[in-house]
């Protein structure tokens, strides 16, 4: 699956678009994590804990959101997005979405 965060495949012709793939993950921060992250927040500098949570719930939904275009038969996704919301206090969605879409 190609992916981008253009609305073109360079070297591709889109012949169609197959509608919206998305994909999200909801993540919580654990206690454990938020004891080092305390520590950091102190001291300063990054907290390697949430920065690792974060790059896991990209990845995730990258991943979910690849699954919801093959179902759609897309042989790619243009206009690639991603965002945030906080659920409730500690927990947040990533949401990765774009155009899914098939190419000659």
């Amino acid at each position: 699956m190609i992916l981008s965060t253009t609305d073109f495949v360079p070297n591709k012709e889109i012949i169609e678009i197959v509608g919206i793939a998305r994909g999200s993950t909801v993540r919580a921060r654990n206690v454990g994590r938020d004891i080092f992250a305390g520590f950091k927040n102190l001291v300063g500098g990054e907290i390697d804990e949430y920065t690792q949570l974060q790059a896991e719930s990209r990845e995730e939904a990258i991943f979910r959101m690849t699954k919801d275009a093959e179902k759609l038969g897309a042989d790619a996704i243009i206009n690639v997005r991603f965002t945030t919301a906080m659920i409730m206090q500690g927990t947040a969605e990533i949401l990765a979405y774009g155009t899914a879409v098939k190419l000659k």
